[in-house]
């Protein structure tokens, strides 16, 4: 069937975006904070134990990132002043009531993310998939005071119907088709779709790939080069996504830092929100 969500847009036929102080990036740092079921398999390090539960390897592999990793990549985000766009799933407002709070504290941005880690959106009917996303959206707000703006499905998932259901809930955004530099509009009314990366990721270099940390600095500083030069003429969007279990690790740590530093400190990036791109986007461009 034909993709009906969205139409074909060259880059070189749409209107310029400027963003706020002349800035030619929009940046945004997205953190995703996540639950994992302990019986079920998901993102592994080691294939050969990925189907056993419990999974102990996998299964602590993972929960490093609330216990720990967290809590320094926050030191590192505090230090060069950047507001994190977090994906979060809403299980995490029970179990790790810690890291709601901290990111209440810091004015973080909220980006649901499922309900867990281990549950892809990827069946049920319209009316089970309503009342599912209605419960994530609801429990984030509760937990942070803040409603969703935007969603990025575990594991990039959706089905046909997620994105008009997330527009009856309120929404404005999805990040979970990589396909552009810049922000679109969806053939959903008040929809649009924001860029995510699945290749500047933490999951894709430093697990798919085994990168040490100073390829992992030089890939991000080559992709926010190549954004910088394509933007002279309309701007671009920048994620840089980390999960706190893979980049937090002890020996990565300082070359995450290198990078968020670099972010914070080019003169031509807008250091933004998902949130704050949207907007900007959505009040900007006809």
């Amino acid at each position: 069937m034909d993709n009906e969500l969205f139409a074909y847009s060259p880059i070189t036929e749409r209107p310029p975006i400027q963003w706020p102080g002349g800035a030619r990036v929009a940046c945004y740092v997205g953190v995703n904070i996540e639950h994992y079921r302990v019986d079920q398999p998901s993102t592994s390090i080691f294939s050969g134990t990925a189907g056993l539960a419990p999974d102990p390897l996998n299964y602590g592999w993972r929960d490093y990132g609330p216990r720990v990793g967290i809590w320094r990549l926050t030191e590192s985000l505090d230090r060069h002043g950047i507001r994190a766009s977090v994906m979060l799933n809403s299980a995490v407002c029970e179990h790790y009531p810690q890291i709601i709070e901290a990111g209440r504290a810091r004015d973080w941005a909220w980006v649901a993310h499922g309900r867990d880690n281990s549950t892809f959106q990827t069946h049920g009917s319209a009316e089970e998939e309503r009342a599912y996303l209605a419960e994530v959206v609801d429990t984030i707000e509760r937990a942070t005071g803040r409603r969703p703006r935007g969603w990025l499905g575990p594991a990039l998932t959706e089905t046909f119907r997620t994105p008009a259901l997330l527009a009856e809930l309120g929404l404005g955004y999805v990040l979970d088709w990589c396909n552009d530099d810049q922000p679109y509009r969806l053939n959903v009314p008040g929809m649009l779709s924001v860029p995510y990366s699945i290749e500047v990721n933490d999951v894709s270099l430093f697990v798919g790939r085994n990168l040490s940390g100073p390829e992992f600095v030089r890939i991000v500083s080559d992709q926010l080069d190549q954004l910088y030069a394509d933007s002279a003429d309309s701007g671009r969007v920048m994620a840089l996504v980390l999960h706190p279990f893979i980049s937090s690790q002890p020996f990565r740590h300082k070359y995450v830092d290198q990078v968020l530093e670099r972010l914070a400190n080019h003169p031509a990036v807008w250091l933004a929100t998902s949130d704050e791109i949207a907007e900007h986007y959505a009040a900007t461009q006809p």
